[in-house]
């Protein structure tokens, strides 16, 4: 059965438009007859999905994790169960709605047609990712395919874990510097300006505070359009600069530097290399075929530069450990139990024993950092509204005082 979109005309003449699942072309017209329609235009789906252009691409509604995790965890269950895999497909297209069950539908008539689920899922990398085909793959090709997806969801849950922590934990400190940038803007353009007018009646010399607070006061209230398109002007600048090669080759090396971001970056890597790799080796995936993957999937350009030498080195000799120590990214102790994998012949045991312990740091670190942010923030906040607080009273001292 195949998904097809129309476009048509009903019996009383309204416009009709809609979806129909049909084993063919024929069929579907044959069906939408039945019913009343008589179609003026119809493609199968995946054809429409695969020729829409970028304007269409982004509007489109994107899978959401949890069901991709769901869709998942329950073809491994009927495949344990020794359901099929063509009938364990069709039982879950009916499961899902939406564009996971457009595509459902298009994977199960490829494999109806001798295609593999691999290639099925690869003509969808904005829902299943490289990793993804990749370890389906491999479990096709072992005949363990239950077993790497169950181990594909675990893998999923935990890097969506590790996301949702490290947003978390920047969350509060962001609201909290927007409400700082809120209030300083109110009160230079609202509380100020007033204030001024009656430091001018008062005929009392402001302190220098005061005449530095007015001064970016008269400033913004008198340029304010100059101030909204500079703003805008730098915001498109750096958006564009940043998408460039250069740019973000330049701001992936500053993160490196940063002492703050350089920890999240290195150690972000080392987990995402250690745990990609593990699974692959794992599931079967060929060594030169999962450094590959693993290094293309590495965000930080300046470290996937390094990882990519050192891909090349050990695919000719196959030593690992020897060549990630070259790029100057894993720690030793990282290194260490790579060695130790690679002598003992556990490699890919190691490498995902790796891969926990420093998804455990990362974790750590993320609370530590939502921790220590806070107080930082809340003292920058009483600075600010402090000075423009002590810049208005200091007058208004000053004019009670000349009263009495």
């Amino acid at each position: 059965m195949a998904l097809f979109a129309y476009k048509g005309f009903a019996r009383d003449g309204g416009k009709k438009s809609g979806q129909v699942e049909a084993p063919s072309e024929g069929g579907a017209r044959e069906l939408l007859k039945r019913q009343g329609v008589y179609p003026t235009s119809l493609m199968p789906v995946h054809k429409i999905s695969n020729n829409q252009g970028m304007f269409a691409r982004f509007f489109q509604t994107k899978v959401p994790l949890k069901d991709v995790l769901l869709f998942t965890q329950q073809l491994a269950v009927l495949l344990r169960s020794g359901v099929p895999l063509l009938q364990a497909i069709e039982l879950l297209t009916e499961q899902f709605t939406g564009q996971l069950h457009t595509i459902l539908i298009s994977i199960k008539d490829g494999i109806q047609e001798g295609h593999s689920l691999a290639e099925g899922l690869k003509q969808y990398p904005a829902v299943f990712e490289n990793i993804y085909v990749q370890l389906v793959r491999a479990g096709e090709a072992s005949g363990n395919l239950e077993i790497i997806l169950n181990r594909l969801v675990v893998y999923l849950k935990a890097r969506d874990e590790m996301k949702k922590r490290i947003s978390s934990a920047l969350r509060n400190p962001l609201i909290q510097l927007g409400l700082i940038f809120i209030v300083t803007i109110f009160l230079l353009t609202s509380v100020v300006p007033q204030m001024a007018e009656t430091f001018a009646s008062g005929g009392v010399d402001l302190p220098v505070p005061t005449q530095i607070l007015m001064a970016i006061s008269n400033f913004m209230l008198n340029h304010y359009i100059l101030l909204v398109l500079l703003v805008i002007g730098i915001v498109a600048t750096f958006s564009y600069w940043s998408n460039t090669e250069n740019g973000a080759h330049t701001i992936d090396r500053i993160k490196l530097r940063l002492p703050l971001v350089s920890t999240f970056a290195q150690l972000g890597a080392v987990a995402q290399f250690c745990s990609t790799l593990g699974m692959l080796i794992e599931g079967g995936v060929r060594l030169s075929d999962a450094l590959d993957i693993v290094c293309n999937i590495v965000d930080n350009s300046v470290l996937k530069k390094a990882l990519l030498e050192a891909r090349d080195n050990i695919i000719k000799q196959g030593k690992i450990a020897q060549y990630l120590k070259k790029t100057k990214v894993f720690p030793p102790i990282a290194i260490y139990l790579i060695a130790t994998g690679e002598e003992s012949g556990n490699l890919d045991e190691m490498l995902l024993e790796v891969a926990k312990n420093y998804e455990d740091e990362l974790s750590e670190k993320a609370d530590n950092l939502s921790a220590a942010l806070g107080p930082f923030v809340t003292v920058l906040l009483g600075l600010i509204v402090g000075f423009i607080v002590l810049a208005i009273a200091l007058p208004m001292t000053q004019m009670s005082g000349a009263l009495t």
